[in-house]
């Protein structure tokens, strides 16, 4: 395991959510890496300094009342107005609150989940995990996914356009079962995880970058894509595209 692969799982060991086989294993690059064993202790620290309350910070009397010298004195409200405004404000404040709160979890899903696929992209990378079904024939690997997961993803060959196709595979991705097509553009590997979408309705690509690896997500007919690459982000997007393009007519 290169210190890059460990990076990314570091935190994942931390938090507990590996597995026991690649616990192991970046167990045992921890103990031959010094870099990656200081970053590991730093983590628990950290983890156990926010579950101690230990970051926790109590502001001094002095600022307090520096802070409120510094505030404009306002006529003491009656009665009726301080229920009237504390009512609106509390229904603002809900709303406001329940609106950041959903914007909150869905970064942190979008978060955790390209941590996953980039982990899940990483691990195939292993020795004799890249493919489950290895064929160059659309029709060989498509029907491979049959009755092994809910949805079978869409498989083109895109080989005349500088993509080649080289096998599926099954992958597990927060512990639900998914869809991986294989690409391969010269030495590259392009890992396609396909997965049930949220709705029927269709989102345009987007790209992001984690740990050195290109993401590009996009929905199109209820189905979510993840290629996941260490290819350039032009060429990624334009295998996207082919693949968008070449699905669409099938």
């Amino acid at each position: 395991m290169t210190c890059e692969e460990a990076e990314i799982l570091l935190h994942a060991l931390v938090d507990g959510e590996l597995d026991a086989g690649h616990a192991r294993e970046v167990e045992e690059h921890l103990s031959t890496c010094a870099k990656c064993a200081a970053a590991a202790r730093d983590y628990r620290e950290i983890r156990k300094a926010m579950a101690d309350g230990g970051l926790r910070y109590a502001a001094p009397p002095e600022l307090r009342r520096r802070i409120e010298a510094s505030l404009p004195h306002a006529k003491a409200p009656t009665r009726r107005a301080l229920l009237q405004g504390f009512a609106m404000g509390s229904a603002v404040s809900a709303i406001a609150a329940t609106g950041l709160f959903a914007i909150v979890l869905r970064g942190d899903d979008e978060q955790r989940l390209q941590t996953a696929f980039v982990s899940a992209h990483l691990r195939s990378l292993q020795a004799n995990h890249l493919t489950d079904v290895i064929s160059t024939d659309q029709h060989t690997v498509k029907p491979w996914f049959n009755g092994r997961i809910d949805v079978a993803p869409p498989v083109v060959d895109l080989g005349s356009q500088g993509f080649a196709l080289i096998g599926g595979r099954l992958d597990y991705i927060d512990g639900r079962p998914v869809g991986a097509v294989i690409y391969r553009r010269r030495q590259h590997v392009i890992n396609l995880f396909v997965t049930q979408g949220a709705g029927t309705e269709s989102r345009p690509a987007t790209m992001e970058s984690m740990q050195g690896y290109n993401i590009r997500r996009w929905t199109d007919r209820g189905l979510d894509y993840w290629a996941v690459s260490d290819l350039g982000r032009e060429e990624l997007a334009n295998f996207g595209e082919k693949f968008e393009a070449a699905a669409r007519a099938t």
